[in-house]
């Protein structure tokens, strides 16, 4: 099933899971913050990443340099916007956003 998205419905998939996740962010054994760290990490190649859901804040290092990485910290007015902002449609990120498909599987049926 998953070699059968085109990039755009990929996209468009995990665009969906994301808004699931964030309407079901308390759900009983939801793991969608892991998701959206990983998101957030892929996007900006970040560690570290922290997300406070209740002041919408958002806490990573980023690469600087070579093995150099600064903190930064800012606010989501919109966090499930921002997190759809951190997708790519491009070659490098294909095999990511079908794992994330793949692992939340039942959701995406759903």
């Amino acid at each position: 099933m998953e070699n059968s998205y085109t990039p755009t419905e990929l996209i468009n998939e995990v665009k969906n899971l994301i808004s699931y996740s964030i309407s079901n962010l308390n759900a009983e054994k939801s793991n969608f913050t892991i998701m959206h760290r990983a998101i957030i990490k892929k996007y900006f190649e970040a560690k570290n990443v922290e997300i406070d859901y209740e002041k919408q804040m958002v806490s990573m290092q980023i690469p600087v340099g070579r093995r150099k990485y600064t903190n930064i910290t800012f606010e989501c007015q919109d966090m499930e916007r921002f997190l759809k902002a951190c997708l790519k449609e491009d070659d490098k990120h294909t095999y990511f956003y079908k794992d994330l498909l793949s692992h939340y599987d039942l959701i995406v049926a759903a």
